[in-house]
């Protein structure tokens, strides 16, 4: 494989994924980030020989064959869309639009490019998800009518270091996201095993307000958000996008009409196969549990990576599609990005006006496209300072208390 020249906006999440590109034989040859002390940090983490910019206008400059967009999560249109001007390969952090209008413009640009656009969605490789996805596509299932796809990531409110480094200050995109943003990780793994494609939407959350003297700035009291979809094939899934209940997990489960596969909540990675005992695969026994290999020549290198050996994988497969000079599969395609990105917003929607579903556009046609060029609503800050002009909890109304926020602003030296 050629040694590819990367470049990498972010330097936080962007320094980790770097190093898997790394380990892939790229060369990281320039770090962009707006902030000088993040910067220089995240180049002493490279070890490497790499140009620093803090602006965006020379760094896309550089020579370089692709870029690694890990800049803030709402934030990744404007800057792939000038990737796909000067002809650079996109690896895209989760989300890729953060509004719908983002969505219109990032395909329109894509498709005048000769560019490769990857999410960078890490979760389906995942052993276990990995091994759900091989039964699924074995056909022993039946015919898939169901599945569930759970992120929950509860956080201690005590974690000084946490908040230091991904809440730093108060107009920061994790303080405003509505629950059902964070969505790439419960549904990308349900929409790889499944093949398929979110058509309609529709969600409800539990609103949980705390007046506990805990240090935050977070603008959504919304927890436990629960996201129902129905599918091109019929199929209907059910997720949580980023969930703050019960213990910490991820767990996803596929059905079909003869049997179905789950990851158990233990946080072991084994898996649960169960089939009907009157449709029973020769050989198979009715209830299987059991630890999935990898079958990955690169394992050793897997296992030392992030998210489950879940970063390598992607970048691996990113670097695959440049030398194969092809798009990626779905769902880490731009048109799947794209579409985890409408059922996260519209979903948010859903809940804001009474649970009603909503239609996930199909941004293939100029016809879905006219509808939603113009739809900017946000719940989050620009780093321009524009301001939200959607609110981002279920009761628009909610403020943490003065003394959350003292006891935040104290925590992070910004009294």
């Amino acid at each position: 494989m050629k040694q590819y020249k990367i470049g990498v906006l972010g330097a936080g999440r962007g320094i980790a994924l770097a190093h898997n590109f790394m380990l892939l034989n790229c060369d990281i040859v320039a770090l962009c980030d707006f902030n000088e002390e993040r910067l220089a940090a995240g180049a002493a983490q490279l070890n490497a020989d790499v140009a620093l910019y803090s602006d965006f206008d020379s760094f896309i400059e550089h020579d370089m064959d692709a870029v690694i967009l890990a800049n803030y999560f709402h934030e990744h249109t404007p800057y792939a869309v000038r990737c796909f001007e000067k002809g650079l390969h996109v690896f895209c952090e989760c989300i890729s639009n953060g509004t719908m209008a983002e969505g219109v413009e990032l395909i329109r640009a894509h498709e005048k490019s000769s560019s490769i656009f990857f999410l960078a969605e890490n979760y389906p490789q995942m052993l276990f998800n990995r091994e759900i996805q091989r039964v699924c596509a074995g056909g022993t299932l039946g015919r898939l009518i169901y599945a569930e796809g759970e992120y929950n990531h509860p956080g201690d409110p005590w974690d000084g270091s946490f908040r230091k480094q991904y809440t730093y200050f108060e107009k920061h995109w994790r303080n405003h996201i509505p629950s059902t943003y964070y969505i790439t990780h419960s549904l990308g793994p349900i929409m790889k095993a499944t093949d398929a494609t979110p058509k309609r939407v529709s969600a409800y959350t539990v609103y949980d307000p705390s007046d506990a003297a805990i240090p935050t700035a977070k603008m959504t009291a919304d927890r436990c958000p629960c996201i129902v979809t129905q599918n091109d094939d019929g199929s209907i899934f059910r997720l949580t996008a980023c969930g703050t209940f019960g213990g910490h997990h991820n767990a996803y489960r596929v059905c079909g009409t003869k049997g179905s596969i789950e990851n158990l909540r233990d946080l072991s990675q084994r898996v649960l196969l169960h089939y009907n005992a009157w449709q029973l695969p020769e050989g198979a026994e009715e209830v299987s549990i059991y630890l999935p290999d990898w079958n990955d020549k690169d394992e050793e290198l897997i296992k030392s990576s992030g998210h489950g050996g879940g970063d390598y994988i992607t970048a691996r497969m990113f670097l695959e599609c440049i030398e194969e000079g092809r798009q990626p599969e779905h769902p880490f395609d731009i048109y799947s990005a794209v579409t985890m990105s409408s059922v996260a917003i519209l979903a948010h929607r859903s809940v804001m006006e009474g649970n009603v579903p909503f239609d996930i556009p199909d941004f293939h046609t100029e016809e879905a496209r006219a509808q939603y060029e113009n739809d900017r609503l946000t719940p989050c800050w620009g780093t321009d300072g524009t301001a939200p002009n959607y609110p981002c909890c279920s009761h628009p109304d909610y403020r943490p208390t003065e003394e959350q926020l003292a006891l935040y602003r104290k925590d992070l030296g910004i009294e």
